[in-house]
């Protein structure tokens, strides 16, 4: 969406890759490791208008004659399928995105980690998948005596038990699916096996938020709480920064808690008196350095807290998240004295659904979806016997776009009436109205021949980053298009039907 720019990306490229090179000793190797999303991190983009949601995949790329990639997974998120909300995929579909968008970067894989192992028949098949399109994979189980045992930890026991990755580059980027992939671990694995070697190296820490050098409660820094409410992380001031340089500075809990731990293991390791007096010295975050225009920033922010509630309360309806998680999202809305109605999509979205469901039971309902053209218009559509209500709106969004009549049908009832009969006909579907994926795929066959649906569909591209709002859950099909599709869609945790068997 069009509006004010907060920060610069140019600037922040060449201070986060000059600063990951000063990190650098002559003739020694970093280990860094990357938290956050490396590529496509919509979060950022979000909260930090201007930002390219690219910009960590390019630093690299910047680096890389110099770098080597180590991709970490916990063997526990294979195990239970966990997904990654932004793109619906498990973390280990995204090890193989991963994997294919560091080749189409250029950027050399060393090989993939998989953590705290121990043998499932899901994480074997993951590693035989991988070792069988030619990935080097390798296994560190859990370290003995982690976190209190600081002499198992450092000893042949500990991270001596786990295999030496063989690297090759000056730095070596550590990343992985999400959090709680096992990245500082390997790190320190590394580090332990390097040192016996003889071999002089270095770490660091890769962390986008919270932002060190913004006020602890600003917006920007709530947001990121509001992005992990499953996590239970929390932003707090580094006592620890503070006192050894003065400098008030915000990491989160979970850092500061182990900070005086990860100190005493890299000075065993090393024998050496740590550089790092504080978790913030470990960071190499530069993001608060290019922010341009703070109040654009807060503002993005806050509008991210209250997406976050609104995915929050859907998540908790679909059993996803705790009764804890969903408070915590609702504590920081009441924080900053934020309302659902603050998303500009979702009033016009449930009046309207108010409207035409005025007297109609309750699961008779009918579906709304709104969204805010770039224009700042908003258009609605409703579910119907033909389509969904995604579907319904986005044909209106286009059609306000070309500057088409409303009442003008972008869909021939020769391309219609075969997709209905196939679905309750053939595939015995209890309704032949058309998800969001089948209508575009019906537009395009009709934009074949009809030059009025050719105009309607160039418009599509325009809606990426639109937000949008839906009375209703959306199925799986429908959320991946507009996925797809770069909209922003958010839902209120009501469901179509009282059908338990919901995809």
């Amino acid at each position: 969406m069009p509006g004010k720019i907060g920060f610069d990306p140019n600037k922040y490229l060449e201070e986060q890759s000059k600063y990951i090179l000063d990190r650098l000793p002559e003739g020694q190797r970093l280990y860094i490791e990357f938290g956050g999303k490396l590529i496509y991190d919509k979060h950022a983009k979000r909260v930090l208008p201007g930002f390219d949601e690219n910009s960590k995949i390019k630093i690299l790329s910047r680096l890389k004659d110099n770098l080597e990639i180590i991709i970490c997974i916990y063997s526990g998120d294979i195990e239970r399928n966990k997904t990654r909300q932004d793109f619906g995929i498990t973390y280990d579909s995204e090890v193989f995105k991963l994997i294919d968008d560091f080749r189409n970067h250029k950027l050399s894989v060393n090989s993939v980690v998989i953590t705290r192992y121990s043998p499932h028949p899901a994480t074997d098949a993951f590693m035989n998948k991988l070792q069988r399109r030619g990935i080097t994979v390798y296994t560190h189980k859990a370290t003995a005596g982690y976190p209190t045992d600081v002499d198992k930890i450092v000893s042949d026991e500990g991270y001596g038990a786990n295999p030496y990755i063989e690297t090759s580059k000056k730095i070596v980027a550590v990343t992985g699916p999400g959090p709680g992939s096992g990245k500082l671990a390997t790190c320190l694995s590394q580090l332990y096996h390097e040192n016996k070697l003889g071999n002089k190296v270095a770490y660091s820490k890769f962390e986008t938020f919270p932002v060190w050098n913004v006020p602890l409660k600003h917006p920007l820094n709530a947001a990121y709480e509001a992005a992990t409410i499953d996590l239970n992380d929390v932003n707090m001031i580094d006592n620890y920064h503070l006192e050894a340089h003065g400098v008030m500075a915000v990491n989160y809990n979970r850092d500061l808690e182990m900070f005086p731990v990860i100190k005493r293991i890299i000075e065993r390791i090393t024998g050496e008196e740590s550089v790092y007096q504080s978790p913030t010295d470990m960071g190499v975050n530069r993001i608060g350095f290019s922010i341009i225009d703070d109040e654009a920033v807060r503002e993005a922010s806050l509008q991210e807290i209250i997406r976050r509630y609104l995915i929050a309360k859907c998540d908790f309806k679909t059993g996803k998240i705790s009764e804890k998680s969903l408070k915590k999202a609702k504590l920081l809305m009441d924080d900053y004295d934020l309302k659902e109605e603050g998303r500009c999509v979702v009033s016009p979205a449930r009046e309207k659904a108010a409207l035409i469901n005025a007297g109609r039971d309750d699961d008779q309902h009918l579906a709304v979806m709104s969204l805010m053209l770039p224009n700042g218009k908003i258009v609605t559509g409703k579910s119907s016997p033909v389509m969904d209500a995604p579907s319904a709106c986005i044909l209106n969004a286009i059609k306000e776009l070309a500057g088409l009549a409303d009442e003008l049908h972008l869909i021939s009832p020769v391309v219609l009436e075969p997709i209905q009969y196939l679905k309750c006909n053939v595939r015995k579907k209890e309704s032949g109205a058309m998800d969001l994926g089948e209508t575009l795929t019906a537009l395009t066959i009709c934009a074949a021949t009809n030059p009025t649906a050719q105009v309607a569909l160039e418009n599509l591209s325009l809606l990426r980053d639109c937000p949008a709002h839906s009375t209703m859950l959306m199925n799986k099909n429908a959320e991946m298009t507009l996925v797809d599709l770069g909209i922003d869609c958010t839902c209120d945790p009501q469901y179509q039907s009282n059908n338990l068997f919901y995809i």
